[in-house]
């Protein structure tokens, strides 16, 4: 098995050729896979495990750091996901990235993280000065056996670089990918939840294709596997993808991607994908709702226009999941999160190329 740093020192590798790839937008995202956590520093008290990586090489000059995982669910057990920024003059202090738990009340973000080196918005580490390397901490508790962690995902964002458009993959132009259609508004209880509905419909396509029944979850159920107790809220990024890892067999993370053509790819191959995008830019025209808005993007009209699900469906007023959102209104719409995805699909899966390092594509 690879230890750990040569993935890194391969990641750097990698990066540094494709940074000079022809038609290579510049370097505003990147993503990290980890597998192998044997080379993390393990100090167990009895009650309580507390893991230490190795300094991780940055693979571009971040300010912008996403943090997902994927562990197998747990009674009792809590993990916290810690990072700190490591420059050549000094390291920060370690931010808590989220506290995770298959309990409603004891899962959270954590608030007030703020300082002069940077802060955390709910599931987004942002930092004052970028290019740092990074060290994680995660820290099980409240258990004696714990879990193990089958993945770690690491998104970098460099908030200071525009993205060149990319030319269009047409093969996807045409193509739709069934997937079961949810509205949020079916549910009297909700509140805000867009996430957990899109999480719904995604997962259900897999129960569908893999004819796996565990992961045909109603939107209630999903939407209390994922409540943020410290956002007080269902839309916190790593917790819906975490909730979606917990299964056996299936990836899910949060990433961000340069371009809508790398959702074609996705399309292309068959996996849905859930997009970050306000409902009011999506349709211009709409009242603005001040929140952000999960949807899934299931295909491309013959010309190029986006088909999404979108769970900010009324039924009840004869409307539809299923909508067509013109391209130039999802490029800009989707933008304001700077691109940001879920991906979740079956280990197993046959994923597109990543010819930028966007995604995780070891098996």
């Amino acid at each position: 098995m690879k230890s750990l740093n040569r993935i890194f020192i391969s990641l750097l590798i990698a990066g540094a050729f494709l940074a000079r790839a022809e038609g290579q937008p510049a370097d505003q995202c990147r993503f990290m896979g980890i597998h192998d956590l044997t080379t993390f520093t393990g100090t167990n008290s009895g009650d309580s495990l507390v893991m230490l990586s190795p300094i991780i090489k940055a693979p571009i000059a971040w300010n912008e750091l996403i943090a997902s995982w994927n562990v197998v669910p747990m009674t009792n057990a809590v993990l916290e996901i810690e990072a700190r920024a490591i420059y050549p003059d000094h390291q920060t202090k370690f931010y808590t990235l989220g506290v995770w738990s298959s309990d409603r009340q004891t899962r959270h973000s954590v608030r007030g993280q703020s300082d002069a080196d940077g802060r955390v918005k709910t599931d987004t580490w942002i930092t004052t000065r970028p290019g740092a390397d990074v060290q994680l901490r995660l820290t099980w508790s409240g258990a004696k056996v714990f879990p193990p962690i089958k993945f770690l995902g690491l998104s970098f964002f460099d908030d200071r670089v525009t993205a060149e458009p990319l030319p269009p993959k047409r093969a996807a132009w045409g193509k739709i990918i069934t997937t079961p259609e949810r509205s949020q508004n079916s549910y009297p209880e909700e509140e805000g939840w867009c996430s957990p509905t899109s999480l719904s419909m995604v997962l259900t396509r897999w129960s569908d294709v893999l004819q796996r029944p565990e992961l045909n979850i109603d939107v209630p159920a999903v939407a209390d596997g994922i409540y943020d107790s410290g956002f007080h809220g269902t839309g916190n990024w790593p917790f819906n993808t975490a909730f979606a890892g917990s299964f056996g067999g299936i990836r899910a993370y949060v990433t961000r991607f340069s371009d809508i053509s790398e959702l074609e790819d996705w399309i292309v191959a068959g996996i849905p994908v859930i997009i970050s995008a306000p409902w009011e830019l999506l349709s211009p025209g709409r009242h603005a709702t001040g929140n952000g808005h999960l949807t899934v993007c299931i295909g491309f009209t013959e010309t190029g226009d986006v088909v999404i699900n979108d769970p900010a469906t009324n039924l009840q007023k004869g409307q539809h999941v299923r909508h067509i959102y013109k391209r130039e209104d999802v490029i800009k719409a989707w933008r304001e999160s700077h691109n940001t995805v879920y991906l979740i699909y079956p280990e197993t899966a046959q994923i597109p190329p990543d010819p930028f390092g966007h995604w995780d594509s070891q098996k």
